[in-house]
């Protein structure tokens, strides 16, 4: 891991948890669910890393942009985790996701106004 930048750890965190949580999921049978939250809850991290090695600011941005899609993607898998009773709990992924987005954020308007 880059543990020199946050954004990378955290979306590498974040990804492994989304592994572990879709494992439990699946566990219980729930596998449509688990199949697209483990696919937008791990390419958040996947767009991180791969902007890591842009070719550009532009592209940079664009790769973050993606990732913050996929955190709005995520974000709705596990919000229809959370009302379902029948799932596990997911708030700690909630609170990362949310720790995630705001960072992306930040991110994104201190390149644009660069």
């Amino acid at each position: 891991m880059k543990a020199d930048n946050l954004i990378v750890t955290l979306t590498i965190e974040f990804a492994i948890s989304i592994v572990n949580y879709a494992e439990l999921l699946e566990a219980n049978k729930k596998y449509v669910i688990a199949r697209q939250l483990l696919k937008s809850g791990t390419s958040i991290g996947a767009n991180v890393h791969e902007a890591q090695n842009a070719e550009s600011q532009a592209d940079f941005i664009h790769k973050m942009k993606i990732a913050a899609k996929e955190t709005e993607e995520t974000e709705y898998w596990l919000l229809i985790c959370k009302n379902v009773e029948s799932y596990p709990d997911c708030k700690i992924l909630e609170e990362q996701l949310l720790t995630i987005k705001r960072i992306l954020n930040k991110i994104i308007i201190t390149c644009k106004t660069k």
